[in-house]
C-alpha cells in the first residue's frame, strides 16, 4: 500500500484502496449474503450484523484474509483483533439510507482505537447509495447520535444536522473487491438505493489487542464473550479481551467455500 493512502487517511479521515480482493472471493461473499438472508428471513438485508458470525467459518475466513489484515496493520499495528463486522446490503429500489453519523458514538470501546475497512461486495456508486463522507471531520469530537425514524434508515439515528456541511460531502466510489478505510470520528452516511442495482458492502472493524470491548450482560455469548471478538493476527494483551475460538467449517453454521475442508 502506498504512503499516499496513509497520508490521505491522516488528512481527510478516509482513504480508498481499489482491487484488494479477487473476484472469486467477492463472488463467495455475495453468495454469503444470500445464504444469510435465507437463514434469517426476519432480517432486512441491511441488518446482517456481528451477532450472526460467532460460528460462521466463511465470515471469519473473509475478514481474516491477509490482504485485509495487511491494510489494517498499517493503521493499528501488528496485534489485530476483530470488534465487529456487518453486511449492509441495500436491495434494488428499496435499499435504506444510512443517516449522517459517527461510528465511534455507537461503540463500547476503550480507548477508541479502531479502524474500519468497508469492503465493496458490489460496485458502490452514487446511483445505488455509495458511502459519502465529510472530509476532515475525523477531528470532530464524538457526538451523541439522536434517534431519527422520520424516514426508514439503517441505524434509526444520526447526528444533528448542525454538525454536517453536506456541500463538502464526497462520494466514495468503489469497484467490487475494493476497500475504503475510515476513522471512527469521521461523519459519513449514504443515500437510499432507488436504482435497479444492489449495493452491498461489508463493514469490518479492526482493533489493536490493547483496545478493550466493554459489554453489557445482554451482549455476551453463552461463553461470556463478545459475539465477534476474534484474535486475527499477533498476540493478545492479557486481561483485556476474551476471544472466541476461530470456528471450524460445519455445514450447519457456514456455507461451503473454497478450502473449507482445510479451514483451521
Amino acid at each position: 500500500m502506498q504512503d499516499k493512502v496513509i497520508d490521505q487517511y491522516e488528512r481527510d479521515g478516509y482513504a480508498l484502496v481499489q482491487d484488494v480482493l479477487d473476484a472469486d472471493l467477492i463472488m463467495e461473499a455475495s453468495a454469503h449474503v444470500d445464504w444469510l438472508l435465507a437463514r434469517n428471513p426476519q432480517l432486512r438485508p441491511e441488518q446482517l450484523g456481528h451477532f450472526l458470525m460467532t460460528h460462521d467459518a466463511f465470515w471469519v475466513r473473509l475478514i481474516s484474509d491477509d490482504r485485509l489484515l495487511d491494510i489494517a496493520e498499517k493503521f493499528i499495528g501488528p496485534n489485530i483483533a476483530l470488534f465487529a463486522s456487518h453486511y449492509i446490503s441495500k436491495p434494488p429500489y428499496d435499499g435504506q439510507a444510512v443517516l449522517w453519523h459517527q461510528d465511534g458514538s455507537y461503540w463500547p470501546l476503550e480507548p477508541m482505537d479502531v479502524v474500519t475497512l468497508w469492503l465493496a461486495v458490489d460496485d458502490s456508486l452514487p446511483e445505488n447509495g455509495c458511502m459519502r463522507v465529510i472530509p476532515g471531520t475525523q477531528n470532530t469530537n464524538l457526538q451523541e447520535m439522536k434517534r431519527n425514524t422520520a424516514t426508514p434508515n439503517v441505524l434509526n439515528s444520526g447526528i444533528e444536522t448542525s454538525f454536517v456541511d453536506e456541500s463538502s460531502a464526497v462520494d466514495l466510489v468503489l469497484k467490487k473487491g475494493g476497500v475504503s478505510v475510515h476513522h471512527p470520528n469521521i461523519i459519513h452516511g449514504s443515500n437510499a438505493n432507488h436504482s435497479p442495482l444492489r449495493r452491498c458492502g461489508l463493514t469490518i472493524r479492526y482493533i489493536p489487542t490493547s483496545t478493550r470491548i466493554l459489554m453489557e450482560d445482554n451482549q455476551r455469548t453463552s461463553e461470556n464473550r463478545w459475539p465477534s471478538a476474534f484474535l486475527l493476527r499477533g498476540e493478545a494483551v492479557p486481561g483485556i479481551n476474551e476471544y472466541n475460538q476461530i470456528p471450524r467449517y460445519t455445514p450447519e453454521n457456514s456455507m461451503p467455500f473454497r478450502g473449507c475442508e482445510n479451514w483451521k
